[in-house]
């Protein structure tokens, strides 16, 4: 629940992650979710760079597979009910607009595709 809490800016696409997440743990992916990586760092950070995603923690989800060993934030309601009840959906990927909702796709390449329209 606090992945979704920190993942999802957009109330209703709180179901969605949550089921990406259960589709990527499901399958045995890594998860590789950006806030388990800021997670890491004594300082608030907001962009991360190909090196961060490299940092030893357990809760680095880029480096071990599963879900961290604890919580990375306090989830609210609406994240418990999301990991509680994950929507039926076929993506197994997302990437940020820059706008606090995400581009959701089935694969990796499409991924490729939408990281390469929404990352600068």
């Amino acid at each position: 629940a606090s992945l979704i809490e920190e993942e999802a800016m957009h109330e209703d696409e709180r179901r969605t992650i949550s089921g990406v997440i259960h589709n990527r743990l499901r399958d045995g992916m890594y998860l590789q979710l950006c806030p388990t990586v800021l997670y890491c760092f004594d300082q608030k950070k907001t962009v991360l760079n190909d090196a961060d995603l490299d940092i030893e923690s357990p809760y680095n989800t880029y480096r071990h597979p599963g879900l961290p060993p604890g919580p990375i934030s306090n989830p609210g309601k609406a994240s418990i009910a999301a990991a509680l009840n994950p929507e039926k959906t076929p993506y197994y990927f997302y990437v940020s607009k820059g706008d606090g909702s995400h581009y959701f796709s089935r694969t990796f390449q499409e991924h490729l595709q939408a990281m390469a329209r929404y990352i600068q």
